[in-house]
């Protein structure tokens, strides 16, 4: 007992330097992606001999990679919006009904997580080839909703457990229709979590690579495929720019999720002070 009381300071001590160590080492190859995105040089090379904004000019400028962001914009904004609205009624039944199965049925919605993405693509294509699906815009969002789904849902599970049922059946004791207590009571009390939810949703299918990769085709090239055709060829500096645009893309997203839900916490302190 002593042996193990000595080194328990030891390891606690430890615990923080091996964290830091882990989350630079995780850090390293954005922070080498960031570097590279501003180098002014024609190859790629770390470090830039000289910096600049040469290769984000040429992002943004060129017709190519701007047809393939909007097509990225377009499905992630479509597949969001797919996501949340089928997993906000997916999460609301399974807090408030009453039904035999749902450990079952859960499961089945949250299988997309477990089954690799090569597999679900490859399943995909071909639905998808039979009816001239390929290249479709609205199909491939569909398609990017289904992996979208299983975050939207767990994100929404829990956002709906906190909202009071009893607010629910005091609005109907009230008189209010069932829509109307959904769309007015339901709805405000859980929009921290919908908004938290159609955010992660968005940056799945915004960064989602597979899927497009065999739905795409060249009508529909999303700017994860066009980076990937882009290595095919060679390793050109503005790939670093756009991976860069990426990751500040994700980072953005995730820093208004957190603000999100900090200005909720913020709200609920207050409402609880004033009580």
């Amino acid at each position: 007992m002593a042996a193990r009381t000595d080194h328990q300071p030891l390891l606690v001590r430890a615990l923080p330097v091996y964290v830091t160590a882990a989350g630079l080492l995780l850090m390293a190859p954005i922070v080498i992606v960031i570097v590279l995105a501003f180098g002014d040089q024609g190859v790629v090379k770390f470090p830039p001999e000289a910096y600049g904004l040469r290769w984000f000019k040429a992002f943004f400028g060129d017709s190519r990679w701007q047809k393939a962001l909007m097509s990225s914009l377009l499905v992630a904004t479509l597949s969001c919006a797919m996501a949340t609205a089928l997993g906000f009624m997916a999460a609301y039944a399974m807090v408030r009904g009453r039904f035999g199965m749902k450990k079952l049925i859960l499961s089945f919605v949250l299988m997309p997580m477990i089954v690799p993405h090569v597999i679900t693509a490859i399943a995909m294509y071909f639905v998808s080839a039979p009816l001239n699906m390929v290249g479709n815009p609205v199909w491939i969002a569909l398609c990017h909703s289904v992996l979208s789904l299983p975050i939207v849902l767990l994100i929404l599970l829990s956002a709906l457990q906190g909202v009071d049922a009893n607010l629910e059946r005091a609005a109907l004791s009230l008189g209010s229709s069932r829509l109307r207590v959904f769309t007015r009571v339901v709805i405000p009390l859980a929009w921290p979590g919908i908004v938290s939810a159609a955010l992660f949703a968005f940056l799945a299918s915004f960064d989602e690579l597979v899927i497009s990769l065999f739905l795409a085709g060249v009508r529909a090239e999303t700017l994860p495929v066009r980076i990937w055709n882009s290595l095919h060829l060679q390793v050109e500096p503005i790939i670093a720019a756009v991976s860069a645009f990426l990751i500040g893309v994700t980072a953005l997203t995730l820093l208004l999720d957190a603000g999100i839900r900090r200005s909720r916490e913020l709200l609920r302190g207050r409402e609880r002070h004033a009580a």
